[in-house]
């Protein structure tokens, strides 16, 4: 999932105000006109704003993407997918919720291009996505966005994902999923990587482009630059901290099956929602730490 290269910046046409940002807002509310069932639980004020930030603020072009989104949530059903479909995807471990935050709370996604283990790029994209919406239901209160960790210990072209499902998820994660990625670090990526990266580079968009940052470990700035937003007490010692990362899948597929079950309650599939997800509201329980992998100091 090392899908993204740093651009030059361009003007976001930020908007500062809260009357103002409220008011657009309201008028992108108003030209989505009648909502109902799941696209009206989807489409709360947090999201609306995610959509109107990724367009600079233009309604117009924000509706479009909003719409557009819509349209494949509504024929893709990622809210539907559940573990046992995706779980041979994840065998090795090579896209999971870490069970550390970074150091502004936002949990934090790793993925290891170096253990692919499958060549369908169809259940490639499918796993990427359940692993997206769980990260995102597993958000904590007030977070919205994710950070992105990708090791490539041991990655080749044989051991790395198609071109075409890499091509997929960056379209789905650019175009379904604005400003869920607050950033993300490539780490250590080898030089045969770039000859892969050739393929891809054109379809990423400039803001999603400016969230990443390839680091190495012999680099001083990228070590400061992965202090600056990590624990290295808890980082792994793949990204240059100080713990053990070890992936169980048992242990993994019995938390996701506990997450299907409040992903279900949510989207009332099989009850009332039952927390917090992607600035929706619902009666409150208590938010569960994540914990699909094993992370000690070392």
């Amino acid at each position: 999932m090392f899908l993204f290269k740093r651009r030059g910046s361009q003007n976001n046409g930020e908007i500062d105000d809260s009357s103002q940002q409220d008011a657009k807002i309201n008028e992108l509310r108003a030209a989505l006109g009648h909502l109902s069932g799941h696209s009206l639980k989807y489409c709360d004020d947090a999201c609306l704003r995610r959509y109107l930030v990724a367009r600079n603020w233009d309604v117009h072009k924000s509706k479009k993407m909003l719409d557009d989104s819509l349209k494949w949530r509504a024929t893709y059903k990622p809210e539907e997918i559940r573990w046992h479909e995706v779980a041979h995807e994840g065998e090795t471990g090579k896209s999971f919720r870490a069970n550390f935050y970074d150091r502004f709370g936002r949990t934090v996604l790793i993925s290891r291009p170096g253990m692919q283990n499958t060549n369908s790029p169809e259940d490639n994209v499918r796993h990427v996505v359940y692993v997206l919406e769980n990260t995102i239901m597993n958000l904590r209160d007030g977070q919205e966005q994710i950070s992105w960790l990708i090791d490539f210990t041991g990655f080749t072209i044989n051991t790395n994902i198609s071109a075409k499902a890499a091509r997929g998820i960056i379209n789905i994660l650019q175009s379904h999923y604005p400003e869920r990625l607050a950033i993300s670090f490539l780490y250590n990526p080898p030089r045969i990587f770039q000859a892969f990266w050739k393929a891809i580079e054109y379809f990423i968009d400039s803001k999603t482009a400016q969230k990443v940052h390839f680091l190495y470990p012999n680099n001083q700035n990228s070590v400061e630059l992965m202090k600056s937003f990590f624990d290295m007490e808890n980082l792994p010692s793949v990204f240059g901290g100080k713990a053990t990362l070890t992936y169980d899948h048992e242990e993994f597929s019995k938390m996701m099956a506990i997450d299907d079950l409040k992903t279900a309650k949510f989207w009332e599939f099989s009850d009332k929602p039952c927390r917090h997800m992607n600035g929706h509201s619902g009666p409150e329980v208590a938010p569960e730490e994540p914990m699909p992998i094993s992370v000690s100091s070392a």
